[in-house]
């Protein structure tokens, strides 16, 4: 902002909000130490942008403040009533001279709210069109291997009593994996998938519930597939004892 020192009582509002420049800021500073009439409209303006800020909690982009400070300067602000000059004026009066100041700080506030709800509505939009094309990536990977010419089938049981059935490709280099009737992991716990290559167990992907999954990893030179029950975020190596270790079909 660019102010006259002859206006230091119309910095109140801008102060409060922390708008001014460093020299400025000082200025007001050194004088809030002699007028108690600035001090009370400081603290006035402190409290209302605090509660109006408190109604957005999403942070704005950087581009709002300097925005904000460019076009500030063509609003002007009425400066306060300072006690030691001129007759009392009504309450009424007051109102109407508050009334500019206080607009300017609801539109802040009430710009800073948009924008954070707006930034957060975009990031939300991008989130689901990220799932959905994920989404849409497996389902055309599982189904590829599905309609493979070689797609060869083995099926299976878990201890918990649950279908499974294994899809592989040798062409396309990819299995997919089906369950029906898992139960619902325990709390903390998800179904994990593993690849049995010479006995070592691979990573493989997550079974989170019923349903058909890709298999995570390279099925050419694994013999079997396995499923256990494990920490909610995987492990490096299996931690419980397997539901299901199915022979890859050939």
């Amino acid at each position: 902002m660019r102010q006259h020192r002859s206006d230091l009582h119309a910095l109140s509002a801008a102060y409060a909000l922390h708008a001014l420049e460093s020299s400025e800021r000082a200025d007001f500073a050194a004088h809030l130490v002699h007028c108690e009439d600035c001090r009370r409209e400081v603290a006035e303006f402190e409290a209302t942008t605090a509660r109006l800020a408190a109604a957005a909690s999403q942070t704005p982009p950087q581009s709002l403040k300097r925005q904000t400070l460019s076009e500030i300067d063509g609003v002007r602000q009425l400066p306060p009533q300072v006690s030691a000059a001129g007759p009392k004026t009504s309450f009424a009066h007051r109102l109407k001279r508050k009334a500019v100041p206080l607009s300017l700080a609801a539109s802040i506030a009430a710009a800073v709210s948009f924008a954070g709800v707006a930034a957060w509505q975009h990031q939300e939009i991008e989130n689901a069109q990220r799932q959905a094309q994920r989404a849409e990536q497996q389902l055309g990977s599982v189904s590829t291997v599905l309609a493979a010419p070689d797609a060869r089938t083995a099926h299976g049981r878990t201890t918990n009593g649950a279908l499974t059935t294994v899809v592989t490709s040798e062409r396309q280099n990819k299995a997919v994996f089906t369950a029906s009737g898992l139960p619902a992991p325990t709390s903390g716990h998800t179904y994990q998938l593993w690849l049995d290559h010479a006995g070592t167990m691979q990573p493989a992907g997550f079974l989170h519930d019923d349903g058909t999954v890709l298999i995570d990893g390279d099925p050419a030179e694994a013999t079997a597939v396995g499923l256990t029950l494990e920490p909610t975020g995987g492990s490096p190596q299996p931690t419980t004892q397997p539901l299901l270790l199915l022979a890859l079909p050939s």
